[in-house]
């Protein structure tokens, strides 16, 4: 039975959740008018959005840490409070390049509320409800994917384009009384310094790796590849670094944990295949199956309400079934998702999309609830933030790499320079090829996941 605090608590890191996933798929329907506002072209105006995901893969992090270090509820009242006064400086910016810096403060808060949401869980939800509270994260993440287009374009045509950022700031003031009132005082025990250095030196490296992966959509020219090695140097010297600081950013020790090590390679490879569904869906449905905007984006659609639905019931069956066995369900049913795709032949039309695309969004969800309890439940107070930054870090990395990764296996498969000028038939060649390379992915995700649970199981009978 869940008491008053705990629903109240629960319900401030559900609305922190649906804000920071709300703050990209609401930006993005707004991109044409903004465009249009500022007499901006393309190239420039998507920065708007570039500059919110690149700020919270940037800093995920380090803000996680820093939740360690000054108190995660402290943290996550500033970072809604960040992202709640950023939002009104978006809808009051008066230039492109103005609303663009809002955008990286509002996606500094949105790191920080990711981060410090999932951190607090373990303090306000038992461990054998620990499942159903990230089901229920898990939920309203999907439900601010799919709402932002609908809202978007309702706030834009009756209000205009900075009704898309006022939105948040009723909400930012309900989720700071809820925090202010539910969420546990953070303790008092002295606590470890910060690691400047480091932080900095990832925050870098990061930044530089997301770059080389966004710019160009996935076209490696020189600047790309300068970005990649800057990315991999930058790892060489932030390895370096935190072997000989006294209180580490990352504690190098935590990724020779098999279980938390497999639980952020697993959500990578899985988060790069959900991204397939992104980058390929719309060109397959408008130009295989012929299908107009409206069309295509109701059926897009369809994977963020499905993971809505779902969310919450897969919680439950985790807490039943415990985190490893509802990780390798949900990694099945993605597997066969991901199988049926390139099998199923173009004249079997939308139906002989959504089906699959259904076994895929599904299976992530339990998929999803399953890893984020199997990586939280057992961390020190001490070590959530970081961890869960490097949980959200992991998700990023899987979306930023499969938009790349699975766009060019995509222009490999249809064999065309220009998607838009590609005959069906190719268009539909390149999607059976993305998704072949997607059930590897998922394919491999699962052997992590046996070889985890087994080197578990021989770590706990040696012991």
């Amino acid at each position: 039975m869940k008491s008053r605090s705990e629903r109240g608590a629960l319900a401030c890191l559900s609305l922190s959740m649906l804000l920071s996933s709300l703050g990209t798929s609401i930006a993005n329907v707004g991109l044409p008018t903004l465009a249009e506002a500022f007499s901006a072209s393309f190239q420039h105006v998507q920065w708007v959005l570039l500059a919110y995901l690149l700020a919270i893969t940037a800093l995920i992090v380090s803000v996680g840490r820093l939740g360690d270090v000054v108190g995660h509820r402290r943290l996550l009242l500033m970072g809604v409070t960040l992202f709640t006064v950023a939002s009104v400086l978006c809808a009051l910016a008066p230039t492109l390049w103005l609303l663009i810096a809002a955008r990286t403060l509002q996606g500094t808060g949105a790191a920080i509320m990711m981060a410090m949401t999932m951190a607090l869980v373990g303090e306000v939800v038992p461990k054998a409800r620990m499942g159903r509270a990230m089901g229920v994260l898990g939920t309203m993440s999907a439900i601010g994917t799919s709402l932002g287009p609908t809202l978007g374009g309702l706030l834009i045509a009756n209000s205009g384009w900075p009704a898309i950022f006022l939105i948040n700031v009723p909400l930012g003031v309900l989720a700071i009384g809820l925090a202010v009132h539910f969420l546990p005082n953070d303790h008092h025990e002295k606590r470890a310094d910060f690691d400047v250095l480091g932080t900095l030196v990832l925050t870098l490296t990061l930044l530089a790796y997301a770059l080389a992966m966004t710019l160009g959509r996935a076209r490696f020219d020189p600047l790309n590849m300068a970005l990649l090695l800057v990315a991999v140097l930058g790892l060489g010297v932030f390895v370096f670094i935190e072997r000989k600081a006294e209180s580490p950013l990352v504690q190098l020790t935590l990724l020779r944990n098999l279980p938390l090590s497999a639980g952020f390679a697993m959500s990578a490879l899985v988060t790069s295949v959900v991204m397939a569904t992104l980058v390929v869906g719309p060109f397959y449905l408008t130009g295989a199956l012929a299908l107009d905007a409206v069309g295509a984006g109701l059926v897009m659609s369809t994977g963020p309400l499905i993971a809505a639905l779902v969310g919450i019931p897969a919680g439950r069956c985790v807490d039943r079934w415990g985190a490893h066995r509802s990780a390798m369900c949900g990694l099945m049913t993605m597997l066969i998702g991901a199988c049926s795709l390139p099998a199923v032949p173009m004249g079997f039309g939308v139906p002989g999309y959504v089906v699959p695309l259904a076994a895929i969004t599904a299976g992530y969800a339990l998929f999803q609830a399953a890893n984020n309890t199997a990586v939280m439940a057992d961390v020190t107070p001490q070590q959530r933030g970081v961890i869960s930054g490097l949980l959200g870090l992991s998700r990023n990395l899987g979306l930023i790499t499969g938009a790349s990764l699975m766009g060019a296996v995509f222009a490999v498969g249809s064999a065309s320079g220009d998607i838009l000028q590609a005959q069906p038939e190719a268009i539909a060649q390149g999607m059976r090829l993305t998704f072949t390379v997607a059930a590897g992915l998922i394919g491999a995700a699962l052997i992590i996941g046996v070889i985890s649970q087994r080197g578990s199981r021989i770590a706990a009978t040696s012991c």
